[in-house]
């Protein structure tokens, strides 16, 4: 087992952590502790809108009285939008990076009429409608005026992207109990979005960019961005930035089989807290304890 390597765990403080962020600091903490290793703490802010201090302090709180412990200083992505920029000029300087102008409304619009009348629109592996390029959904006028003033997201040309590579860039996996070399499958996102209208970058772009600045060896975290890893590798191959090692671990399902999340409102850990639960009984919430290495 490689030793001294280098996890992170990183939240969005956008609302409060909940069980299934708890599990995910617990298998870091472990993970570095089993390879005398460091835990970083990156705090996903990019979404300027929508994260708040008060969330980031409830985050420490949190974790403080799991009794996971961090280095400092602590990375915020929203320090470091020009490290973004620098990253995506390089694949602007490719040729792979395009302009688009509909908004996601009116591609989920498009989506809806299209299967409305018995033509399923493709879909990414969150479920989102795939973009089909502005001139699927927006007349050429429309698109010209936009352009010319209004912002622009800027997407990722995933087939240009792979075409430039010459091969489908594979990862490392240790997590469902094995260790195995993944293929990636890049095209099943389509064109990403590398940055919003409103913010220079995006999940996939900053995610990469911060995992190589800081040095990370292995990446764990919940299976419902394992498909998403497709993308990361992609843009590390793209950048020549080192690839981690990759750990998906299970997710925790609420009673009605959702893995908990924010958007649907899943009791925060600040709240099992004030209702008394104990570090002890989060982690057997979690099942933390009978949960593989």
């Amino acid at each position: 087992m490689s030793q001294h390597r280098r996890f992170r765990f990183a939240p969005s403080p956008n609302g409060p952590l909940h069980l299934g962020h708890a599990l995910s600091a617990l298998i870091n903490q472990r993970r570095a502790q089993e390879t005398e290793g460091r835990l970083l703490l990156r705090i996903e802010d990019i979404d300027t809108t929508r994260c708040r201090p008060e969330h980031e302090d409830a985050i420490f709180r949190d974790l403080d009285w799991l009794g996971i412990g961090w280095e400092t200083p602590v990375r915020r992505q929203s320090e470091h939008f020009d490290a973004y920029r620098d990253a995506l000029a390089r694949l602007d300087a490719m040729n792979l990076v395009t302009r688009s102008v509909a908004s996601r409304r009116e591609i989920r619009e498009a989506a809806a009429r299209a299967a409305a009348s018995g033509n399923p629109w493709p879909r990414d592996p969150d479920g989102a409608p795939l973009f089909p390029g502005d001139a699927a959904i927006l007349d050429e006028a429309e698109i010209r005026r936009r352009l010319q003033d209004e912002p622009q997201a800027l997407r990722l040309d995933t087939k240009a992207a792979l075409a430039r590579l010459g091969e489908i860039p594979r990862w490392r996996e240790t997590g469902f109990g094995a260790d195995q070399e993944i293929v990636a499958d890049p095209l099943s996102w389509g064109d990403v979005v590398l940055a919003r209208k409103e913010i220079p970058t995006s999940y996939h772009l900053s995610v990469v960019v911060d995992d190589a600045l800081q040095g990370i060896d292995e990446v764990v975290r919940g299976r419902d961005l394992y498909p998403a890893t497709s993308i990361h590798c992609l843009l590390q191959e793209l950048l020549k930035l080192p690839a981690p090692d990759y750990r998906h671990h299970r997710l925790i399902l609420d009673d009605d089989g959702r893995k908990l999340s924010k958007s649907i409102a899943s009791t925060g850990l600040g709240s099992l807290r004030e209702a008394g639960a104990t570090p002890a009984e989060i982690r057997k919430k979690t099942g933390f304890e009978d949960c593989s290495p």
